[in-house]
């Protein structure tokens, strides 16, 4: 099977978006492809180990093609003066928590080639990536596997970049979806198309299917994804609130309260990333461009996050979530798939 009748086999049309960060259990992700879609883990914080035991746990929930997601990244080697530095900037977030100085990180990021490698080695139907590119020999590789590749983009010269890889889809993600932006081409900032601008172009632009992610909350969203030319979608935010997912309750309250006000920040993780405005992003809002870059910022945010947990402290937690964030329905994810699909299929006889 390739990717478009892998693609067009979906009912609904539903890729659920691997969020990283221990949210997609697998039994959210089994949940979503036995009803149909296509379940996806997020494998970018795990090491080989952890990976293999989640992909063994939903391949005994379900027999139904599911995917895996990896960061493609470099493993950063900063300086003393780097890392003290962030710590510096970081004060105002944790010199109120009684700290004498910000614990250093266990390692900065897992090793991607280890990923990669496991990733061959567990063969799942289909992998997706964002951050970065993969080059021809590692998609080749992939598809000696039998796996199929998806890559991440924000604009149109990302999708023709990983078409000419070799990529069998590109997710098409806009401006409203939530967490970490996949820009890869130029400045993060300049990737500022929104979902709806971005979809018809990139589906303009390849000849490879599109999958389309950004604010994606119901079944007319869906139509109006597959309308401006993609094949799929991907939604996120959607799922996160679904009973399966593994969300803190202190966020799963901001998640569902609808009156939530999403907006990007660098602050968290040192890449662009929307969530739930708090506390933490008013704290950082006059440094957050001097924070280094992700993965560093990430690792360095870690204690103070986990902390923000323990203490049931939304203002200091990453509360990741899309623009479409005040529309979530709390339910079961087979419940919410097959409320998509109604919805989708009353928007096409309507």
């Amino acid at each position: 099977m390739n990717a478009l009748n892998l693609l067009q086999s979906l009912s609904p049309p539903v890729i659920q978006g691997p969020m990283a960060g221990g949210f997609c259990t697998p039994a959210l992700i089994a949940a979503v492809s036995n009803a149909g879609g296509l379940g996806s883990l997020a494998g970018s914080l795990l090491a080989p180990a952890a990976l293999r035991e989640q992909v063994a746990q939903i391949r005994v929930l379900t027999t139904r093609p599911f995917l895996l997601n990896f960061f493609v990244q470099q493993t950063p080697a900063p300086s003393e003066a780097e890392i003290a530095a962030a710590s510096e900037l970081l004060r105002p977030v944790w010199q109120p928590l009684g700290w004498q100085a910000l614990p250093r990180p266990a390692q900065w990021c897992q090793d991607f080639q280890a990923q990669f490698e496991t990733l061959l080695e567990l063969a799942p139907t289909v992998a997706s990536f964002t951050f970065g590119i993969l080059d021809g020999a590692q998609v080749e590789r992939l598809h000696a596997a039998g796996i199929m590749v998806i890559g991440t983009v924000t604009t149109v010269a990302e999708a023709l970049a990983w078409q000419a890889v070799g990529a069998d889809a590109v997710i098409a993600s806009g401006m409203e979806a939530g967490g970490h932006r996949g820009t890869f081409i130029g400045r993060q900032e300049d990737a500022t198309l929104a979902a709806r601008q971005l979809w018809p172009l990139v589906a303009q632009a390849v000849d490879i299917p599109v999958i389309a992610a950004g604010a994606i909350m119901d079944g007319k969203d869906i139509s109006a994804a597959i309308s401006a030319g993609a094949v799929a979608v991907q939604m996120g935010t959607a799922f996160l609130v679904s009973d399966e997912a593994a969300v803190h309750p202190a966020y799963k309250q901001k998640l569902l309260a609808g009156n939530a006000r999403t907006r990007l920040t660098r602050a968290f993780s040192g890449r662009y990333a929307r969530g739930i405005v708090n506390g933490f992003m008013g704290k950082m809002a006059g440094v957050e461009a001097q924070v280094p870059a992700y993965p560093v910022q990430n690792a360095l945010t870690g204690s103070i996050r986990a902390a923000a947990a323990t203490a049931n402290d939304p203002e200091m937690m990453s509360l990741w979530a899309g623009a479409g964030v005040n529309r979530t329905r709390a339910m079961p994810a087979a419940q919410l798939m097959a409320t998509l699909a109604a919805e989708l299929a009353a928007v096409r006889t309507a």
